[in-house]
């Protein structure tokens, strides 16, 4: 019987913040992200990059460029450190933004700058799993040519196609 009354259970809209982050407050949040992000990442990802650098400088040393199968190790190794470099700069994106969203301030720091929360439907403050789907959901909204956060310029509530998916909101303080 609970399980029913979750189910048909509806937000009281007197409560509930309908102030809605338009799409370019959003932008404006994520480029602010981007450089904290950007910046935290070059203390990881640099080191490493510089000693995986270093690996393929004393191998190229006494490479043979003329032999296709070097050639193609040497390809290789190239693109699956760019990979391994994805893969990376992708996870520290997604606790970044999972953790802060997830956290009291319901805020990434650009959002916190500029006096947005993201929200569930009900204007809850979002779980650890809930935020997480949501963050994994907008490597979906990346793989449409970005039409997933446009979206979020054109929906009544200002969501993406992430937030669509996670049932979230970014609303004003």
């Amino acid at each position: 019987m609970h399980f029913l009354f979750l189910m048909t259970h509806k937000p009281n809209p007197i409560n509930m913040n309908t102030n809605y982050a338009g799409f370019w407050l959003r932008l404006v949040a994520v480029i602010i992200d981007g450089i904290i992000i950007g910046v935290a990442q070059s203390f990881i990802i640099v080191p490493l990059l510089a000693a995986v650098g270093f690996g393929f400088a004393s191998g190229a040393e006494n490479m043979d460029f003329s032999d296709p199968e070097q050639s193609a190790g040497m390809i290789a190794g190239m693109a699956a450190l760019m990979g391994g470099y994805w893969i990376l700069a992708t996870c520290i994106q997604i606790l970044y933004f999972t953790f802060m969203e997830s956290s009291k301030s319901q805020a990434t720091v650009g959002k916190m700058a500029l006096g947005l929360i993201v929200t569930d439907l009900n204007g809850g403050k979002l779980d650890f799993s809930k935020a997480l789907v949501r963050n994994l959901c907008k490597i979906i909204s990346n793989f449409t040519l970005l039409i997933g956060y446009i979206m979020a310029g054109f929906t009544e509530k200002g969501q993406a196609l992430h937030d669509m998916i996670a049932s979230t909101l970014v609303v004003k303080k």
